[in-house]
């Protein structure tokens, strides 16, 4: 059996080809698509409520070249020096994409029950919640000081 690090880096992988793909004829990327999807959900949105919001998604130099595809296609536009909008044609093509990736979805869960989906997202959850706690940090490391190298891994 593979890793769990394995499938979670092959799985986004996967996805995120898949969305690209699905999405090109859009002028869209995955990281795009989460960033018309913050600015639906946050009207006038800040590129600090984007970077906020998609932190975990992607570094600062992605998210900053998909808000400027986003604003360049005219999908969004910036009603104030630090906000940013949803343009009226933005969000009808929105909504149209939308469909689209509703129809990926139901795909990419073929043959996983929504309780077999609840109970992953719970459980990754979790893992995340441990690996970030500073507490669960301090006892990883202090645990992995005390194996023991093997000589020939030594320098």
């Amino acid at each position: 059996m593979k890793p769990l690090g394995y499938w979670l880096n092959r799985t986004d992988r996967a996805l995120t080809r898949a969305m690209n793909d699905m999405l090109a004829e859009f002028g869209l990327t995955r990281i795009a698509w989460q960033v018309l999807n913050v600015l639906r959900d946050t009207p006038e949105a800040t590129a600090s409520d984007v970077r906020s919001a998609l932190a975990a998604n992607a570094d600062v130099q992605t998210l900053t070249a998909a808000v400027d595809v986003v604003l360049a296609d005219g999908w969004a536009t910036r009603p104030a020096p630090d906000r940013l909008a949803l343009t009226p044609p933005g969000r009808q093509r929105l909504t149209g994409v939308a469909a689209r990736v509703d129809a990926f979805r139901a795909l990419s869960m073929t043959d996983i029950s929504t309780d077999e989906y609840r109970t992953a997202v719970r459980v990754l959850e979790r893992l995340t919640h441990n690996a970030e706690s500073a507490k669960v940090q301090g006892e990883v490391i202090a645990a992995v000081r005390e194996v023991p190298l093997d000589a020939s891994d030594q320098m």
